[in-house]
Protein backbone atom coordinates (compact mmCIF):
# COMPACT_ATOMS: atom_id res chain seq x y z
CA UNK A 1 0.00 0.00 0.00
CA UNK A 2 1.28 3.50 -0.85
CA UNK A 3 2.05 5.79 2.04
CA UNK A 4 0.24 9.13 1.79
CA UNK A 5 3.34 11.30 0.99
CA UNK A 6 4.50 8.87 -1.69
CA UNK A 7 1.05 8.78 -3.23
CA UNK A 8 0.88 12.57 -3.19
CA UNK A 9 4.26 12.85 -4.91
CA UNK A 10 3.21 10.34 -7.53
CA UNK A 11 -0.01 12.22 -8.24
CA UNK A 12 1.81 15.55 -8.43
CA UNK A 13 4.51 14.20 -10.69
CA UNK A 14 1.85 12.79 -12.99
CA UNK A 15 0.09 16.14 -13.00
CA UNK A 16 3.30 17.91 -13.97
CA UNK A 17 3.86 15.41 -16.74
CA UNK A 18 0.36 15.94 -18.13
CA UNK A 19 0.69 19.71 -17.95
CA UNK A 20 4.05 19.65 -19.68
CA UNK A 21 2.98 17.15 -22.34
CA UNK A 22 1.45 19.60 -24.86
CA UNK A 23 4.53 21.81 -24.67
CA UNK A 24 6.79 18.82 -25.07
CA UNK A 25 4.89 17.74 -28.18
CA UNK A 26 5.12 21.24 -29.61
CA UNK A 27 8.86 21.30 -29.02
CA UNK A 28 9.49 17.88 -30.57
CA UNK A 29 10.27 19.42 -33.95
CA UNK A 30 12.67 22.05 -32.59
CA UNK A 31 14.63 20.28 -29.84
CA UNK A 32 17.36 17.74 -30.34
CA UNK A 33 17.46 14.55 -28.36
CA UNK A 34 20.28 15.94 -26.27
CA UNK A 35 18.32 19.10 -25.49
CA UNK A 36 15.25 17.10 -24.51
CA UNK A 37 17.37 14.93 -22.24
CA UNK A 38 18.88 17.99 -20.59
CA UNK A 39 15.48 19.56 -19.98
CA UNK A 40 14.17 16.33 -18.46
CA UNK A 41 17.22 16.16 -16.21
CA UNK A 42 16.74 19.76 -15.08
CA UNK A 43 13.10 19.08 -14.19
CA UNK A 44 14.03 15.90 -12.35
CA UNK A 45 16.84 17.57 -10.42
CA UNK A 46 14.68 20.52 -9.45
CA UNK A 47 11.91 18.27 -8.12
CA UNK A 48 14.40 16.15 -6.20
CA UNK A 49 15.99 19.23 -4.65
CA UNK A 50 12.64 20.91 -3.87
CA UNK A 51 10.14 18.13 -3.06
CA UNK A 52 8.11 20.49 -0.84
CA UNK A 53 6.73 22.32 -3.89
CA UNK A 54 5.04 19.09 -4.97
CA UNK A 55 3.49 18.58 -1.54
CA UNK A 56 2.42 22.24 -1.46
CA UNK A 57 0.74 21.87 -4.86
CA UNK A 58 -1.07 18.72 -3.78
CA UNK A 59 -2.18 20.31 -0.51
CA UNK A 60 -3.44 23.42 -2.29
CA UNK A 61 -5.37 21.26 -4.73
CA UNK A 62 -6.92 19.22 -1.90
CA UNK A 63 -7.89 22.40 -0.03
CA UNK A 64 -9.48 23.77 -3.18
CA UNK A 65 -11.46 20.56 -3.68
CA UNK A 66 -12.58 20.62 -0.04
CA UNK A 67 -13.82 24.21 -0.38
CA UNK A 68 -15.66 23.35 -3.56
CA UNK A 69 -17.33 20.34 -1.94
CA UNK A 70 -18.31 22.41 1.11
CA UNK A 71 -19.87 25.03 -1.14
CA UNK A 72 -21.71 22.35 -3.10
CA UNK A 73 -23.01 20.79 0.10
CA UNK A 74 -24.22 24.16 1.35
CA UNK A 75 -26.09 24.60 -1.92
CA UNK A 76 -27.68 21.17 -1.57
CA UNK A 77 -28.73 21.89 2.02
CA UNK A 78 -30.43 25.10 0.94
CA UNK A 79 -32.20 23.36 -1.93
CA UNK A 80 -33.36 20.45 0.25
CA UNK A 81 -34.27 22.42 3.36
CA UNK A 82 -38.01 22.22 2.81
CA UNK A 83 -37.84 18.44 2.28
CA UNK A 84 -35.70 18.01 5.36
CA UNK A 85 -37.76 20.15 7.70
CA UNK A 86 -41.32 19.72 6.43
CA UNK A 87 -41.56 16.31 4.78
CA UNK A 88 -45.10 14.96 4.73
CA UNK A 89 -44.46 11.66 6.51
CA UNK A 90 -41.54 12.31 8.89
CA UNK A 91 -42.27 12.06 12.63
CA UNK A 92 -41.89 15.28 14.61
CA UNK A 93 -41.04 15.83 18.27
CA UNK A 94 -40.28 18.89 20.37
CA UNK A 95 -42.18 22.02 19.45
CA UNK A 96 -43.80 21.65 15.98
CA UNK A 97 -43.92 25.45 15.76
CA UNK A 98 -40.37 26.00 17.04
CA UNK A 99 -38.24 28.74 15.49
CA UNK A 100 -35.37 26.31 14.90
CA UNK A 101 -35.62 22.88 13.25
CA UNK A 102 -33.22 20.05 14.06
CA UNK A 103 -33.28 17.05 11.73
CA UNK A 104 -31.82 13.71 12.88
CA UNK A 105 -30.94 10.74 10.66
CA UNK A 106 -30.72 7.65 12.87
CA UNK A 107 -30.75 3.86 13.04
CA UNK A 108 -32.20 1.90 15.96
CA UNK A 109 -29.20 -0.44 15.97
CA UNK A 110 -26.67 2.40 16.03
CA UNK A 111 -24.84 2.56 19.36
CA UNK A 112 -23.91 6.21 18.88
CA UNK A 113 -27.54 7.07 18.11
CA UNK A 114 -28.58 5.43 21.36
CA UNK A 115 -25.82 7.21 23.24
CA UNK A 116 -26.79 10.66 21.98
CA UNK A 117 -30.55 10.08 22.19
CA UNK A 118 -30.92 11.37 25.76
CA UNK A 119 -28.80 14.42 24.97
CA UNK A 120 -30.94 15.33 21.97
CA UNK A 121 -34.31 14.80 23.63
CA UNK A 122 -33.39 16.61 26.87
CA UNK A 123 -31.83 19.55 25.01
CA UNK A 124 -34.90 19.94 22.79
CA UNK A 125 -37.25 19.64 25.76
CA UNK A 126 -35.35 22.14 27.91
CA UNK A 127 -35.11 24.66 25.07
CA UNK A 128 -38.83 24.47 24.35
CA UNK A 129 -38.62 26.16 20.96
CA UNK A 130 -36.98 23.52 18.77
CA UNK A 131 -38.78 21.36 16.24
CA UNK A 132 -37.15 17.91 16.05
CA UNK A 133 -37.67 15.95 12.82
CA UNK A 134 -36.84 12.24 12.84
CA UNK A 135 -35.48 10.65 9.67
CA UNK A 136 -35.57 6.88 10.00
CA UNK A 137 -32.41 5.70 8.22
CA UNK A 138 -32.03 1.92 8.67
CA UNK A 139 -28.61 1.16 7.20
CA UNK A 140 -27.19 -1.40 9.64
CA UNK A 141 -28.84 -4.53 8.34
CA UNK A 142 -32.21 -6.32 8.21
CA UNK A 143 -32.98 -5.82 11.91
CA UNK A 144 -32.58 -2.07 11.49
CA UNK A 145 -35.19 -2.19 8.76
CA UNK A 146 -37.55 -4.26 10.92
CA UNK A 147 -37.34 -1.70 13.74
CA UNK A 148 -37.81 1.24 11.37
CA UNK A 149 -40.85 -0.35 9.71
CA UNK A 150 -42.43 -1.06 13.08
CA UNK A 151 -41.83 2.48 14.31
CA UNK A 152 -43.12 4.13 11.14
CA UNK A 153 -46.11 1.77 11.04
CA UNK A 154 -47.02 3.01 14.51
CA UNK A 155 -46.39 6.61 13.47
CA UNK A 156 -48.81 6.36 10.56
CA UNK A 157 -51.54 4.44 12.35
CA UNK A 158 -51.25 5.10 16.11
CA UNK A 159 -49.55 8.47 16.01
CA UNK A 160 -49.58 9.28 19.71
CA UNK A 161 -47.63 6.09 20.43
CA UNK A 162 -44.72 6.80 18.08
CA UNK A 163 -42.60 8.78 20.53
CA UNK A 164 -42.99 6.34 23.45
CA UNK A 165 -42.17 3.47 21.08
CA UNK A 166 -39.27 5.37 19.52
CA UNK A 167 -37.81 6.17 22.94
CA UNK A 168 -38.18 2.56 24.07
CA UNK A 169 -36.42 1.30 20.93
CA UNK A 170 -33.62 3.77 21.46
CA UNK A 171 -33.17 2.70 25.06
CA UNK A 172 -33.35 -1.03 24.34
CA UNK A 173 -30.19 -3.12 24.44
CA UNK A 174 -29.38 -6.18 22.41
CA UNK A 175 -30.81 -7.38 19.10
CA UNK A 176 -33.66 -5.87 17.15
CA UNK A 177 -35.27 -8.83 15.40
CA UNK A 178 -39.02 -8.78 14.85
CA UNK A 179 -39.84 -10.72 18.02
CA UNK A 180 -37.80 -8.33 20.16
CA UNK A 181 -39.24 -5.24 18.47
CA UNK A 182 -42.80 -6.44 19.05
CA UNK A 183 -41.99 -7.14 22.71
CA UNK A 184 -40.78 -3.56 23.04
CA UNK A 185 -43.97 -2.36 21.38
CA UNK A 186 -46.02 -4.31 23.88
CA UNK A 187 -44.02 -2.78 26.75
CA UNK A 188 -45.34 0.69 25.82
CA UNK A 189 -48.95 -0.45 25.56
CA UNK A 190 -49.14 -1.40 21.89
CA UNK A 191 -50.83 -4.51 20.54
CA UNK A 192 -48.23 -6.76 18.91
CA UNK A 193 -50.57 -8.03 16.21
CA UNK A 194 -51.58 -4.49 15.26
CA UNK A 195 -47.96 -3.33 15.08
CA UNK A 196 -47.03 -6.29 12.89
CA UNK A 197 -49.93 -5.48 10.55
CA UNK A 198 -48.98 -1.81 10.35
CA UNK A 199 -45.44 -2.71 9.28
CA UNK A 200 -46.88 -3.30 5.79
CA UNK A 201 -48.24 0.25 5.45
CA UNK A 202 -47.18 1.46 1.97
CA UNK A 203 -46.36 4.91 3.32
CA UNK A 204 -43.37 3.36 5.09
CA UNK A 205 -41.64 2.59 1.79
CA UNK A 206 -42.28 6.12 0.57
CA UNK A 207 -40.73 7.64 3.68
CA UNK A 208 -37.71 5.33 3.71
CA UNK A 209 -36.99 5.92 0.01
CA UNK A 210 -37.26 9.65 0.60
CA UNK A 211 -34.85 9.51 3.54
CA UNK A 212 -32.36 7.37 1.64
CA UNK A 213 -32.43 9.79 -1.30
CA UNK A 214 -31.86 12.79 0.97
CA UNK A 215 -28.96 11.04 2.68
CA UNK A 216 -27.40 10.07 -0.64
CA UNK A 217 -27.64 13.63 -1.98
CA UNK A 218 -26.13 15.08 1.19
CA UNK A 219 -23.38 12.47 1.44
CA UNK A 220 -24.70 11.03 4.71
CA UNK A 221 -23.32 7.51 5.03
CA UNK A 222 -23.45 6.93 8.77
CA UNK A 223 -25.57 7.60 11.83
CA UNK A 224 -26.34 9.71 13.65
CA UNK A 225 -26.27 12.75 11.40
CA UNK A 226 -27.89 16.08 12.18
CA UNK A 227 -29.00 18.96 9.98
CA UNK A 228 -29.79 22.34 11.47
CA UNK A 229 -30.46 25.29 9.20
CA UNK A 230 -27.84 24.86 6.46
CA UNK A 231 -25.34 22.93 8.56
CA UNK A 232 -24.73 19.19 8.41
CA UNK A 233 -23.19 17.66 11.54
CA UNK A 234 -22.15 13.99 11.20
CA UNK A 235 -21.73 11.87 14.31
CA UNK A 236 -22.79 12.17 17.93
CA UNK A 237 -22.74 15.62 19.52
CA UNK A 238 -22.48 16.60 23.18
CA UNK A 239 -24.95 18.93 24.85
CA UNK A 240 -22.79 22.05 24.71
CA UNK A 241 -22.17 21.58 20.99
CA UNK A 242 -25.85 20.98 20.30
CA UNK A 243 -26.90 24.04 22.29
CA UNK A 244 -24.36 26.15 20.39
CA UNK A 245 -25.68 24.85 17.06
CA UNK A 246 -29.22 25.79 18.10
CA UNK A 247 -28.07 29.21 19.30
CA UNK A 248 -26.23 29.88 16.03
CA UNK A 249 -29.20 28.70 13.97
CA UNK A 250 -31.54 30.93 15.92
CA UNK A 251 -29.20 33.88 15.56
CA UNK A 252 -29.01 33.45 11.81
Amino acid sequence: MFRRPALALSCAALALTLIAAPHARAADDTLSDAEKSEINKMIHDYIMENPQIILDAVRKHQESEARAEEAAQQKRLVELREQLENAKYSPVAGNPDGNVTLVEFFDYRCGYCKKVHGTVTSTVKDDGNVKLVYKEFPILGPDSLVAARAALGVHFNIKDKYLPFHNALMQAKGGMNEERVLEIAESVGLDKAAVKKHMDDPRIDTELRHNMALAETLGIRGTPAFVINNTLVPGAVDRDSLENLIKDARGS
